[in-house]
């Protein structure tokens, strides 16, 4: 029996999957995804992750035999390379820059970036607009940026060290960098200007194949030397690849859950878009834009559980949510530090808040706030929830009864990411129409008294906070 292999790098957590041939896992192994502080800057350890893929494949290899991989990662990450270094190297110029890292402010780039009306990319804290973390690097470590052959978006940057084949790809590039203009297909006019578009090598489809690993991969792992690797996805349009193959031209919404909770909406007008709103226009595997909204829905719900006791995986207690919504105990945001459609304001809870409801208060908040901004992005029919809030039922179903006029599914393996990847593998045969298989269960809409009144209080006191 063939396998394949999906590494996916999240922005907490790395996880290398094996998948048989139906795309069912068969193992999984996971490692925090540390970011290193050390040196000029807080940076991604690359050599850490690669070491230990290098060692999990070894054990791997003695038990499957395995003839594809494919990649896929966090977005707003990017590598600098130097195309000609020593092949044991990582191949970097500069360390690859934490886009959370908020010592790369200022004005001058402001000034340089695109406007929304090009990039569908809003002006993001720290370094979540790709663009200006080069522009820093560029303008910081001058003679070490002259040294860059590529810019490689972080996926490719994986298939890179695996094949030495150098590639580049719209799902990456489109994800709230400054660097593309989804509207117009091509590269945004800063690119053009900062002379950058010669770095970036030629863009190929998510599914291209880019030929086998290279010998010396082989050796440390234990791959076979036919082994093929693919072109790989950024994470959330992984979740979102397979919706669309599914739905196929009718309007869905895809809540792809995690660190960040990004809604992404097939079938709604970029017209719809506010910058102001942390809304974007990402970009799917087929070129195409497509309007998003987003907050840090994982690390704000962790957030508020820390301020008021419980945790992420602790049980939500049905009354405990209906006692908070008759006393009208809420919390309001931001707990991101600038992220999401109310990046800035300051965060409160109002009302009293007795221990260890924090999990709770949590739950209604990061439902409230999907549910706003399915408003924001005028979400039609089927919405389809992904990822870490699949483990909080509750929630989702908060969700479902808020959205009466809405199906809403829950995928039913918690490895969207996973399986939106691993199609990539198989796209020859589900571009022929081969139906691909998504495990889906729907929602049980909650019965919470008020809900809906709790809502418009909430948002009447987000909006004036």
């Amino acid at each position: 029996m063939y396998h394949s292999l999906i590494l996916d790098i999240g922005k907490t957590n790395v996880k290398l999957h094996l998948l048989d041939e139906n795309r069912k896992s068969v193992f999984s192994e996971s490692r925090a995804n540390s970011i290193l502080t050390k040196g000029a800057y807080p940076h991604a350890d690359v050599d850490g992750i690669f070491g230990w893929m290098v060692s999990v494949c070894q054990r791997l290899t003695s038990q499957f035999e395995i003839t594809a991989f494919s990649v896929t990662t966090h977005g707003a990450t990017a590598a600098l390379i130097d195309r000609n270094s020593e092949a044991s190297s990582n191949g970097l110029v500069l360390p690859v820059l934490d886009y959370e890292y908020s010592g790369i402010g200022g004005g001058e780039y402001d000034d340089l970036r695109p406007d929304f009306s090009e990039s569908l990319s809003p002006k993001l804290p720290a370094g979540l607009n790709l663009g200006r973390q080069l522009f820093w690097l560029q303008k910081r470590y001058p003679d070490a940026f002259a040294k860059c052959t590529d810019i490689l978006m972080y996926p490719q940057y994986w298939v890179w060290r695996l094949t030495g084949q150098r590639c580049t790809e719209v799902t990456s590039l489109g994800c709230h960098t400054d660097l593309w203009a989804p509207l117009q297909n091509d590269y945004s006019s800063m690119v053009k200007n900062s002379n950058w578009l010669p770095l970036f090598p030629k863009i190929v489809p998510a599914w291209q194949n880019l030929g086998a690993i290279s010998p010396a991969i082989a050796k440390l792992t234990g791959l076979s030397t036919s082994c093929e690797v693919f072109a790989g996805i950024h994470d959330s349009n992984a979740s979102f690849l397979r919706y669309k193959i599914r739905q196929n031209n009718k309007p869905f919404t895809v809540i792809s859950t995690g660190t960040w909770t990004v809604l992404m909406s097939s079938g709604t007008s970029t017209s719809c878009l506010s910058a102001k709103r942390d809304m974007l226009g990402n970009v799917d595997a087929m070129s195409s834009p497509v309007p998003c909204a987003r907050f840090m829905g994982g690390r704000e719900f962790e957030k508020i559980c820390a301020m008021l006791g419980g945790a992420f995986g602790d049980p939500v207690e049905s009354s405990v949510l209906q006692e908070l919504i008759d006393k009208e105990v809420m919390a309001i945001p931001d707990f991101s530090g600038g992220s999401g459609p109310f990046g800035g304001h300051t965060p409160a809870f109002i009302g009293e808040i007795e221990p260890k409801q924090g999990t709770e208060t949590a739950t209604l908040y990061c439902a409230l706030m999907i549910d706003f901004q399915l408003d924001l992005l005028q979400s039609q029919s089927d919405i389809y929830i992904e990822g870490a809030f699949l483990q909080n039922p509750l929630l989702c179903s908060i969700i479902a009864q808020l959205r009466p006029n809405q199906p809403v599914w829950l995928s039913a393996d918690n490895t969207g990411t996973v399986q939106g990847c691993a199609s990539l593998i198989d796209w020859q045969k589900i571009s022929s129409g081969e139906p691909l298989k998504i495990d889906l269960k729907p929602a049980v809409p909650t019965r919470l008294s008020n809900i809906h009144r709790y809502r418009d209080v909430w948002r009447e006191r987000v909006q004036t906070s």
